[in-house]
């Protein structure tokens, strides 16, 4: 039994474990120290390992552990909605968790070979977190700088260097654990810690942007429609029928509905079902923003439109979700959607990155559909001009489980990140107010009908995260990564 405890078995399950654990620093948790002492466990484990090859089996299977217990619910989307046999979706889940795992293996395998693992690692894994977030199109859930938002003090620095940069903050706080752990100038590295947390809690306090114009009635339909019989034609009337008794039931300046609320293509709705839109909103000088698949040029588009007081108005999703709403290679994978799954909008095209703000009640709308909000640096495309975000979705796909929430958490990172307001309607949560600082001032119960209102602030002004997006992050990791080779080569 003690041989098993020191052997290099007993260290890839602790390191599995240990990825389970940082789970539990993202939503619905939030248990934002859980995160930073798993990572600091992982970065021991590659200090103590015998060579670059176990430090790089140490890294793979902390992230089995990180992504099995955090985003299982892949399975759930396959599955239960998609329809993709038990044992396939398993298969599928698991794949992309082991690709996922590749990120932290990398960073064990080049931080145990250079000379100085514990300075190396946070800066290469806060690298491998941000080129994850682009290759093959990105996935950047479970991002530890996520899980210290909105109430750890790192959150202070997101204004500034965005969630990559916090992901560096939340690994070098890692790192200084370690070495204090390690009795290694404990001293100066407790200093170092107080400090940074001390000037994250100070930033907090630091007011990027500034209030405009007087603030406006919102309400934030969410309609529960079960994912299973949304598109189901027999469905369609009654969905319809919910949404239009909704917004008639508010008088709120702004309405917004979730993604693809009306599920038709826009040239199907009935024309005296969008006059009442219309007419109920000119009647209360509001807008109403309603999510609809449109149809134009022999392409399918995922939008979102405006109707009411203003000119209407459209977005266009432009960030798609991969083997969800494009099929990449699809002379490769698309055998799997003609056998064995069944998702609808599996084909669309891309709006454009070059769309404006909508001009609709009294303020400048940035808008995004659901997975867009998980990429910052694609979110400020529309800022500063605009003063207040909005992101409808539709997390039904994924049953009663923390994929809802996780999203909730990634959206209040955008909001801290530009000092705006975000305003989420989605189907079935998390339908929320956000307020500039992360903080989720109200929300509706998942699973349940409703209309959450209140009022919503609109701000103008740059974080410096608007202005040069993660540009001030891969400056401060490539002068890190400059300087532990100097370095190596000094020695």
């Amino acid at each position: 039994m003690n041989s098993f405890f020191r052997s290099a078995n007993f260290r890839l399950l602790v390191a599995a474990l240990l990825g389970s654990l940082a789970v539990l620093g993202f939503a619905p948790f939030y248990i934002y120290p859980s995160t930073i002492f798993s990572i600091a466990g992982l970065f021991y484990l590659w200090h103590r390992a015998d060579n670059n090859k176990q430090a790089a089996w140490l890294g793979f299977f902390y992230g089995l552990g990180l992504f099995i217990a955090g985003i299982y619910w892949i399975y759930i989307s396959l599955h239960d909605f998609g329809g993709m046999p038990w044992w396939m979706a398993a298969f599928s889940t698991f794949c992309l968790c082991a690709f996922l795992s590749l990120f932290p293996a990398l960073v064990g395998w080049l931080s145990k070979r250079s000379s100085q693992v514990l300075l190396s690692a946070p800066l290469l894994w806060a690298l491998a977190e941000w080129v994850r977030s682009w290759i093959f199109t990105g996935f950047p859930w479970l991002t530890i700088g996520y899980s210290q938002t909105p109430g750890s003090p790192l959150a202070g620095f997101m204004p500034i260097i965005g969630v990559y940069g916090v992901s560096l903050l939340t690994a070098i706080t890692a790192v200084l654990l370690v070495y204090i752990l390690l009795k290694t100038r404990r001293k100066i590295m407790l200093a170092a810690l107080i400090a940074l947390w001390i000037s994250g809690a100070l930033l907090k306090m630091v007011p990027w942007t500034s209030p405009i114009g007087e603030p406006i009635s919102v309400a934030l339909l969410q309609g529960n429609i079960a994912q299973d019989l949304k598109w189901q034609e027999g469905e369609v009337q009654r969905t319809l029928d919910k949404y239009l008794q909704l917004t008639t039931d508010t008088t709120a300046r702004l309405i917004v509905l979730p993604e693809t609320a009306l599920p038709m293509l826009l040239q199907y709705v009935p024309e005296d079902y969008l006059a009442a839109f219309k007419s109920h909103a000119q009647q209360h000088e509001s807008d109403i923003l309603f999510g609809v698949v449109e149809y134009e040029d022999e392409a399918f588009y995922n939008s979102m439109l405006s109707i009411g007081s203003s000119p209407v108005q459209a977005y266009r999703k432009t960030h798609l979700v991969p083997f969800g709403e494009f099929i990449p290679l699809k002379s490769v994978f698309g055998w799997i959607y003609e056998d064995w799954l069944n998702i609808p909008l599996t084909d669309l095209a891309r709006g454009g990155f070059d769309q404006k703000p909508l001009a609709i009640a009294g303020q400048k709308v940035a808008v995004n559909i659901c997975y867009e909000d998980v990429f910052g640096e694609e979110i400020i495309y529309q800022l500063p001009e605009a003063t207040i975000l909005v992101n409808t979705s539709n997390d039904a796909w994924y049953g009663e489980s923390p994929a809802a929430y996780q999203h909730l958490q990634i959206s209040q990172a955008r909001a801290l990140e530009t000092g705006r307001m975000m305003l989420r309607s989605t189907n079935t949560g998390a339908t929320a107010i956000i307020e500039k600082n992360g903080e989720v001032r109200a929300h509706l119960p998942h699973f349940r009908t409703g209309i959450l209102e209140g009022e919503a602030q609109g701000y103008s002004g740059s974080t410096p995260y608007i202005r040069f997006g993660n540009w001030l992050f891969l400056l401060i990791t490539a002068a890190g990564l400059v300087y532990l080779l100097w370095l190596r080569k000094k020695k």
